[in-house]
């Protein structure tokens, strides 16, 4: 009898223990307090009623959903199973569900809990859209060009011109997505009359950073992407591909800073007017890119009253050539100017129908070359002559830049 009572009780208490978890589960809906306000909006940046806000309480942990049902029943996902933890939500919405503004009509909300245990609770209500920008900004016209880059100041598809009309006032953004899908690097706008986000023509120009000193991005195929956003969120994006090839600082200088100044005849820095004053000298490239040079080649001769443009060898913008230069110099810096290395024992590329020379990286060039010394320079004895390395319309660094300065006596 003893034992019938105690099973009774076990029984009893099991039951509920049963129970108690059950209401525990069932003790209310995952998802409560819910609410849109206001229930009509017309989203068009005037700052009135542009955005409703919605509002909900989540009892536990659920994937949240929140989208809206036209007269057709199609649906349109602002939030599209979002995990979400217990507690209090608000979002705004202004009409906008990937990038694209819903038109005027008359919407069903909801509001879409799943727990865990695939339990599914909703809410719903109606929404007014009315006055709706439904604009799109476009960006007409876009246009990269090259296609393949090679940021490496050799003045050649050196820059990358990216052009759109911009139909209508928006942010736009630029920049190149990386092979890997994450790295992104922006490029701002060239500033012009029609300042960014303005309707009209724009234009951006791009070197990746060698300019500044910077490695451009690494080799590779990259996506230029482009999106323009408009006040209300109106979104479009553009894209195209862009190659980066040979990238990279140009780097080079005159070995040991060493360049040895005599006179042919004898070998010593006395050169009797009318007679040679020769050079030698080394050059390396010791970047990570190629360096782009031209004529005259190593060896060629020059009379003093002649100079790099009288022989038809023209400054050409990103290419390297050695200069010699003189004190009481009258003109430009540089005159004399020679290919850095013999043109022929260097590597030749056809580009754009004409031949181009280039020093590669480690490379290292034994440069001569020869003045004729015609008059004296500032009628002086003695004349000091220097050496320079020069990157054409870029730059001469300060370590490439006058150097082994050497006292010539000229005799008469």
């Amino acid at each position: 009898m003893q034992i019938r009572k105690t099973l009774k009780l076990v029984f009893f208490i099991i039951s509920m223990v049963s129970l108690l978890s059950l209401m525990g589960c069932w003790g209310g809906p995952v998802l409560t307090e819910v609410s849109v306000s206001p229930t009509a909006i017309t989203p068009n940046a005037d700052g009135i009623e542009d955005v409703t806000r919605i509002s909900y309480h989540l009892d536990g942990s659920a994937n949240l959903s929140i989208y809206f049902v036209d007269d057709e029943g199609q649906r349109y996902y602002f939030r599209d199973s979002r995990r979400r933890s217990q507690g209090d939500y608000q979002v705004d919405f202004g009409g906008v569900v990937e990038g694209s503004m819903l038109p005027d009509g008359q919407y069903t909300w909801v509001v879409e809990a799943v727990t865990d245990d695939s339990q599914t609770i909703k809410e719903e209500g109606d929404l007014e859209i009315s006055q709706a920008d439904t604009e799109k900004p476009e960006l007409q016209g876009f246009s990269v060009y090259p296609q393949v880059f090679s940021p490496n100041q050799d003045g050649i598809n050196d820059r990358v011109d990216i052009n759109y009309y911009l139909t209508k006032e928006a942010e736009v953004l630029v920049y190149l997505i990386a092979p890997d899908g994450e790295t992104r690097y922006p490029i701002a706008e060239v500033e012009r009359v029609i300042k960014p986000g303005e309707p009209g023509f724009h234009t951006y120009d791009y070197e990746g950073g060698v300019d500044l000193g910077a490695e451009p991005p690494p080799d590779g195929i990259y996506t230029v992407y482009a999106e323009a956003t408009d006040r209300v969120g109106n979104r479009t994006v553009a894209t195209s591909t862009l190659e980066i090839a040979e990238g990279g600082v140009p780097r080079a200088d005159i070995v040991s800073a060493i360049v040895d100044f005599y006179n042919p005849e004898t070998g010593d820095t006395v050169v009797p007017l009318g007679q040679t004053l020769a050079f030698t000298l080394t050059v390396e490239n010791f970047g990570s890119v190629p360096i782009r040079t031209n004529g005259p080649s190593s060896g060629n001769a020059y009379r003093s009253d002649e100079n790099f443009n009288t022989k038809g060898f023209f400054t050409s913008a990103g290419t390297w050539r050695v200069g010699i230069d003189y004190e009481g110099n009258p003109s430009y810096a540089y005159p004399y100017r020679w290919a850095v290395g013999n043109l022929d024992q260097l590597e030749q590329r056809v580009i754009n129908d004409n031949v181009e020379y280039y020093l590669m990286p480690g490379q290292r060039a034994l440069i001569t070359g020869s003045i004729q010394l015609l008059d004296v320079p500032g009628d002086r004895d003695t004349v000091e002559f220097w050496a320079g390395l020069i990157h054409e319309e870029v730059r001469i660094d300060t370590f490439n830049d006058h150097v082994s300065p050497t006292p010539i006596l000229i005799g008469f």
